[in-house]
């Protein structure tokens, strides 16, 4: 009967690893699948997300000067380490090309005639 039992709460323990490792394994590809898989995205991957999510980046947009600056900022005042030449243009044109500066990241304003009234106006 302890034998049995042993087997029993083996298994059941193996099983238990079992999902754990899968929703790791998941949970990391869903971290990678968040960037456009283009030249520099590991890059981008090993560096960038030791801090932030991968949402970060992709919510922002930037000319390479823009990124520029962001990486001087974290550098300056969160504690990035100075990055070699290469990895650091290799991350900038990767950003540049895949996150670039766009027209507008606003939408457009309502117009005044989809206004609610004003309930502070003043009645004349």
């Amino acid at each position: 009967m302890k034998t049995y039992f042993a087997l029993f709460s083996f298994l059941i323990g193996l099983f238990a690893a079992s999902l754990l490792l899968q929703n790791i394994s998941a949970q990391n590809t869903e971290h990678v699948e968040k960037l456009i898989v283009d030249d520099g995205w590991q890059a981008v991957q090993e560096n960038c997300t030791e801090c932030h999510s991968t949402l970060l980046i992709t919510q922002n947009s930037g000319s390479k000067a823009v990124w520029e600056s962001r990486i001087r900022w974290m550098q300056e005042t969160q504690g990035l380490q100075q990055l070699e030449d290469s990895l650091e243009e290799s991350i900038l044109n990767y950003l540049t090309q895949n996150y670039g500066q766009k027209e507008s990241s606003r939408r457009a304003s309502l117009s005044i005639t989809l206004m609610p009234d004003n309930p502070y106006e003043p009645i004349d």
